[in-house]
């Protein structure tokens, strides 16, 4: 493959795509849309008021054939002014999203080029680009959910491993916010009339804390909490913020099943306990059918992807929640991700694209 051309890579990594930018993020997305449009491809938005709009590019399908979604999104996590530019040298670029990810939407873009300039038309894959990805897709998930039904298999766009992994599995993540009130009441003079939100939360923690269990990779973690007024008032009030992690389907229904009816058992008369949040994203494991999808890479590639499963989270979990077989980690390998050294490797631009471009071909002259 010839040296690749970075200048649209530098384009986008240049536009300031914050998640609360939603100028910023529109104006990735309408970049998208002025690359993806000579390909062929339909757009539908789903507006947004409060954060960036998502974008479904569909392309041609045969009746038959079965449709590949690629899932992207166009949000990254620095606010303007602080991390903007875009360089490089020899063997990496560097900048904001040039792993994560918006150098993942430019091994998709490529890869879709490719294709075109090959054969004039794309058929059978889709493209999905969300805005919100980066803050736990909170408005973009109920749009993946409904559309998932409509693909046999779908390719995320995060960063590779270090060698060049793919990922097949994420655990999942629910996240709350725990409200108890209480009754205050001078600490010194009328302890006996008070119902201390702070006591009932520090029961409440370490009951939440026991939901734990390292041996099936489930972690319950209250990240925060806050409480009281003054030292000599007994609490009126406490909150606490939560967040269960797992790696397996029947974890995740037990914690989320367990934890709204535990907020009323702090044992503490006279303080209620209220809850907001949930389910944020679904825990993705390995399935027969990823593996078939893996199968098929596989003899599409003439080798197999080497695979790995991450602790963090991504929209890919919540395309295979939906029970859609799904791969992730067709993006650059990069790292320094979150950070002001972000940067993606060179030479895993030209090994991803190739790989993808041999992907989509597979998909797209399928009849």
């Amino acid at each position: 493959m010839a040296t690749i051309d970075f200048t649209d890579l530098k384009t986008i990594v240049e536009i300031n795509s914050w998640t609360g930018n939603k100028e910023g993020v529109d104006l990735s997305g309408q970049t998208m849309k002025k690359w993806f449009k000579p390909l062929g491809f339909n757009v539908e938005v789903f507006h947004r008021e409060s954060v960036g709009n998502h974008l479904l590019f569909t392309s041609l399908q045969h009746k038959n054939a079965p449709k590949l979604l690629l899932l992207g999104h166009l949000d990254t996590v620095f606010p303007p002014g602080i991390f903007e530019s875009f360089s490089e040298d020899e063997d990496w670029v560097y900048g904001p999203g040039t792993c994560d990810m918006k150098g993942g939407n430019f091994v998709a873009l490529s890869a879709l080029r490719n294709l075109h300039q090959k054969y004039g038309q794309i058929w059978n894959i889709d493209v999905l680009l969300v805005s919100d990805e980066e803050t736990g897709s909170d408005d973009s998930k109920f749009v993946t959910r409904q559309i998932a039904h409509q693909y046999a298999a779908c390719l995320d766009f995060e960063a590779a491993g270090s060698d060049h992994e793919v990922v097949v599995g994420r655990k999942g993540v629910a996240t709350y916010k725990i409200v108890l009130k209480g009754v205050a009441a001078h600490a010194g003079n009328n302890y006996h009339l008070g119902k201390n939100a702070n006591l009932a939360a520090a029961k409440l923690l370490i009951a939440l804390d026991e939901l734990t269990d390292i041996s099936q990779g489930t972690t319950v973690n209250v990240g925060k909490i806050k409480g009281g007024i003054s030292t000599n008032t007994i609490s009126p009030n406490a909150e606490l913020m939560v967040e269960a992690r797992f790696t397996q389907p029947d974890e995740q229904q037990r914690v989320l099943g367990v934890i709204p009816e535990l907020i009323h058992q702090h044992g503490i008369e006279g303080v209620t306990a209220s809850i907001e949040g949930g389910l944020q994203r679904d825990v993705m494991t390995p399935t027969p059918e990823q593996q078939a999808l893996l199968d098929t890479i596989a003899s599409i590639l003439g080798y197999e992807l080497k695979t790995e499963q991450r602790g963090g989270v991504s929209d890919a979990n919540i395309m295979a929640g939906a029970g859609i077989p799904t791969l992730d980690g067709f993006g650059p390998f990069g790292d320094g991700d979150h950070t002001e050294h972000e940067r993606a490797s060179k030479a895993s631009f030209e090994r991803r694209i190739k790989e993808v471009t041999a992907i989509l071909e597979h998909y797209s002259l399928a009849e």
